[in-house]
């Protein structure tokens, strides 16, 4: 039985329960704890699929190979970039390098392919359908979806903090962190600093996550979707490096995505870092609205 399938047999046990009450003469509705089950079940089947499998292992290939490389050239004390002096001395600036490599192509592209699969790839695999009989509103359906999309994002980038952190210590140590403003913090406060950043980059992701979950009512093909979203993360990044269309540019989806600098100021910045969270709230809300309506009017049945 394939992982669809095992996600759709275990929707419809739940829906079982709910339709019980209808013959029963009651109207029918969820049985409490119902959504939880139909959320969890989509968890699995996100990591039951083997091509996330294989993106979870190059997401946490990419700390690793920055902490080797680094630690192969790394210069003699003093002698070195500020940069590579700070890896060298505390092994956290491992996993903060590595979200900084990974925030720009390869997280977004995980969350690109998780988008493909939520409804085109359901639409594609004759699933979707029966995920609405058992029943299972389109409403309900929608954000079971996003909320699995965003904990797939939150699961990504909390891989490749931890990769880093485990890594940095191994091969640097650890001790306190010197922050942008200068001052430093002891270790515990700067995992503390490293948990915001993880956050805060999850936030980010949510809105594209929302941008693709509305793609992905677009069409049947996985593929295409994903597709399209990294087209969105590109020309975005494109634009947002280009100084003579600065007019959009606080507008971009990815424009505050390097903002989490801010939250490793001392006292905490709130400048940029705040601007990218209304901003990925904004995405959200409106792309999710959009993915609603055209779910609410898809032909799903043939």
């Amino acid at each position: 039985m394939s992982a669809a399938e095992v996600s759709m047999a275990e929707v419809s046990t739940a829906g079982a329960v709910t339709a019980g009450a209808t013959t029963a003469g009651a109207p029918s509705r969820p049985v409490p704890g119902w959504a939880w089950r139909f959320f969890w079940s989509e968890v699995r089947l996100i990591a039951g699929r083997r091509r996330n499998q294989a993106g979870l292992a190059v997401l946490a290939a990419v700390p690793v190979v920055v902490a080797f490389a680094v630690k192969a050239s790394a210069p003699k004390p003093g002698r070195g970039p500020d940069f590579l002096s700070s890896i060298t001395s505390n092994g956290l600036f491992v996993a903060l390098t590595a979200l900084t490599a990974e925030i720009a192509m390869f997280l977004p592209l995980a969350v690109a392919m998780l988008c493909g699969d939520a409804i085109a790839g359901e639409a594609n695999q004759g699933t979707l359908r029966y995920l609405l009989t058992v029943p299972v509103t389109r409403t309900r359906l929608l954000f079971v979806k996003y909320a699995s999309l965003v904990f797939g994002a939150f699961w990504g980038v909390t891989l490749v903090a931890v990769t880093g952190v485990l890594v940095g210590a191994a091969l640097f140590g650890v001790g306190p962190l010197t922050t942008l403003s200068g001052s430093q913090l002891e270790f515990v406060p700067a995992l503390g600093r490293l948990g915001l950043v993880v956050l805060y980059l999850t936030a980010c992701l949510a809105s594209l996550a929302a941008v693709g979950l509305f793609v992905s009512t677009l069409t049947e093909q996985p593929m295409a979707a994903t597709i399209t979203v990294m087209i969105v993360v590109i020309l975005s990044w494109v634009l947002d490096g280009v100084p003579q269309v600065a007019w959009p540019h606080p507008w971009l989806i990815v424009h505050e995505w390097m903002s989490f600098g801010d939250l490793l100021r001392d006292p905490v910045s709130l400048d940029g870092a705040g601007r990218g969270l209304w901003v990925a709230l904004g995405y959200a809300v409106v792309f999710l609205a959009a993915a609603w309506a055209r779910l609410s009017g898809k032909d799903i049945t043939s």
